[in-house]
C-alpha cells in the first residue's frame, strides 16, 4: 500500500493528525456581525423556555413548549396535536428551502454565521481566549512544560467548558416541561432520570464538539459541505481570495527593485483568525465555513499597508472572472435576484402562506370515525339493523365545550351511546368535551334493514357555545344484500 502525505505535507498512513488550530482574535464588521448572531441566537436558546404564556387554566402556561406526555406542541398562540404534524413537517420542508436558498445567493452563510456547532464552538474559543490569552499566548502555553499555572488555567478553561455544557443540556430539557418546576425538581433530586442523562449526554456532545473536536465536526462529521456544491452556481457569493491582485506575493513589505509584486504581503494574518485552520489563498476548499473572519484580518491588514481593501472578499465566481479581466463586478442586485434564488424564494414563500392559510381556516373541533368490523351488523329484533362505531371528538379549545352529533344521508336512522340503553336512540346526540380533551364514545347506529348495502353516510359534529366550529366523517352503513 502506498503512503500518502498528511495535511502538513509529510508522508503518512491514512490517519492524519489533527493540527492545532489557535485563531486569533480579531476586528471588524465581520467579527461584529458573529458576536451579534450569537448573542441573539444563545439568547433565544437558554431564554424561550421561561417565557411565560397565558392559555388559561387547562393547559400550560410556557410559550414553547413540547409537551410529550400530552402528544401537544405550542407555541405561543399556537397550538399543534398530534394529526396536525404536517405543520411540522412544513416547517422542516421551509427549512431545507430556506437553507438551499441562503447557500445560492451567500454560501455557507449559515455554517459561517449560525449552525449550532458555529455559535457554540465560537463561545468556547473565546471562553479559551479568556483564560489563556491569544493565539501566541495559547500556543506558547501549549509548548510549555507542566507547571501549577499551566495546569489552574486547564482545569479553569475545562471547568468553564463543562459549565456551559451543562446550562445547553438543562436549556434543552427544558423545552420539554415547565420550566421553573423542571428546575426545583433537578435541583431537589426529584426530577426523573430520563432528565438527569439527557443533561448528561448534552453535557458531553457539547463538551467534545465544541472544546475538542471543533473544526472536525464541520470537515468530516457534517455532510453540509458535501451538498453544498450542488447548491451553488457561478452566481453565488462566497469568500475568495483575488489571486490576480494578491499574487505574486512579496515577504512582508520588501520589494525587489524591478520586480512586480501583488497587495498580499503574505502576513498569513488570514490563517491566523480562521476557526478552521485553513488558507484561503488556495482557493475554495471544504473546510471552509465562510465565516468571513479571513476578510477582517486581510481588510485590517490592507490598511496599514495603504492598500485597497478587498483582496479577501465576499465575491461570486462571475466577479472574479470580470475583475480579472479589468470590468467592473456585478451588482449585489443582479446576484441575489435571478432565477434560482427567486424559484427557491418563491417556494418558500409559498410552503409558508399556505401553513398560515391551514392555520387560519382550521377548525378547533375534530371528529374522527372508526367503523367496528367484527360484526359488521347486527339484526335487531324489530327488523332494523345495527352497526358500532367508535367516535372521537376532539376539543383544541382551553375551555369545555358542549357539542351535538347527528347522522346525514342515512334515511331512518337512530343512534345512541354504549353507556345508554336502545330505548333513549334518536338521531341527535349531545354530550360535553372536556377543555384540550378528546372524548371516545361507542356508539350504535341503527336503520332500516331495506337500503343500499353498503350505505355511505357522515357523522357530522357542531359545537354548542358561542364560537361555532363543525366537522364531518364519512363512513359506511352495513346491512344485509337483498335476498339475505
Amino acid at each position: 500500500m502506498s503512503s500518502h502525505k498528511d495535511r502538513t505535507g509529510k508522508g503518512g498512513g491514512l490517519y492524519a493528525r489533527r493540527p492545532d488550530v489557535f485563531p486569533r482574535a480579531v476586528d471588524g464588521f465581520f467579527r461584529r456581525l458573529k458576536w451579534i448572531v450569537m448573542a441573539v441566537t444563545l439568547t433565544i436558546y437558554y431564554v424561550t423556555p421561561w417565557v411565560r404564556w397565558d392559555r388559561g387554566p387547562y393547559a400550560p402556561d410556557q410559550a414553547v413548549l413540547v409537551d410529550l406526555a400530552n402528544r401537544r406542541f405550542y407555541f405561543f398562540s399556537i397550538e399543534i396535536w398530534p394529526h396536525e404534524f404536517y405543520y411540522v413537517a412544513g416547517l422542516l420542508v421551509m427549512a431545507g428551502i430556506g437553507l438551499f436558498l441562503l447557500t445560492a445567493t451567500v454560501g455557507r452563510a449559515w455554517c459561517g454565521y449560525a449552525c449550532p456547532q458555529t455559535v457554540w464552538t465560537d463561545l468556547f474559543l473565546h471562553i479559551e481566549r479568556f483564560i489563556d490569552g491569544d493565539r501566541n499566548a495559547q500556543i506558547r502555553l501549549k509548548q510549555a512544560p507542566l507547571s501549577v499555572g499551566k495546569v489552574a488555567k486547564r482545569v479553569t478553561k475545562h471547568a468553564a467548558w463543562l459549565t456551559v455544557g451543562v446550562l445547553t443540556g438543562g436549556a434543552w430539557i427544558f423545552y420539554f416541561a415547565d420550566a421553573p418546576t423542571l428546575l426545583r425538581d433537578l435541583v431537589t433530586g426529584q426530577a426523573a432520570p430520563i432528565a438527569y442523562s439527557t443533561i448528561g449526554v448534552l453535557t458531553a456532545t457539547t463538551y467534545i464538539f465544541g472544546g475538542w473536536m471543533r473544526e472536525q465536526v464541520c470537515i468530516y462529521m457534517c455532510p453540509w459541505p458535501r451538498i453544498q456544491s450542488a447548491m451553488l452556481d457561478e452566481r453565488s457569493l462566497t469568500v475568495t481570495y483575488k489571486d490576480w491582485r494578491g499574487e505574486p506575493r512579496s515577504h512582508g513589505l520588501k520589494r525587489v527593485e524591478g520586480q512586480k509584486t501583488g497587495d498580499c504581503i503574505d502576513c498569513n494574518a488570514c490563517v491566523a483568525v480562521c476557526p478552521t485552520g485553513i488558507d484561503i489563498r488556495n482557493g475554495p476548499q471544504l473546510a471552509c465555513i465562510t465565516c468571513a473572519l479571513c476578510i477582517d484580518a486581510c481588510d485590517e491588514m490592507m490598511a496599514k499597508i495603504g492598500r485597497p481593501r478587498g483582496l479577501i472578499d465576499y465575491a461570486t465566481f462571475e466577479d472574479c472572472e470580470v475583475e480579472r479581466k479589468g470590468g467592473a463586478p456585478v451588482p449585489i442586485k443582479r446576484t441575489l435576484l435571478r432565477s434560482r434564488t427567486l424559484i427557491y424564494f418563491g417556494l418558500w414563500v409559498a410552503v409558508g402562506v399556505a401553513m398560515l392559510a391551514s392555520l387560519g381556516a382550521r377548525t378547533r373541533l375534530d371528529l374522527s370515525v372508526g367503523q367496528e368490523r367484527n360484526p359488521l351488523y347486527v339484526q335487531l329484533s324489530s327488523g332494523e339493523v345495527r352497526n358500532a362505531y367508535t367516535v372521537k371528538v376532539r376539543n383544541m379549545e382551553t375551555r369545555e365545550r358542549p357539542v351535538r352529533i347527528s347522522i346525514e344521508g342515512l334515511p331512518g336512522a337512530r343512534m345512541w351511546d354504549s353507556l345508554e340503553s336502545e330505548d333513549k336512540a334518536a338521531q341527535v346526540m349531545e354530550f360535553t368535551v372536556g377543555a384540550d380533551q378528546v372524548t371516545k364514545r361507542r356508539i350504535y347506529v341503527s336503520a332500516p334493514r331495506s337500503g343500499p348495502a353498503p350505505a355511505d353516510f357522515a357523522f357530522r359534529v357542531e359545537s354548542r357555545d358561542d364560537t361555532p366550529n363543525t366537522d364531518r366523517e364519512e363512513t359506511r352503513f352495513d346491512r344485509p344484500e337483498d335476498g339475505q
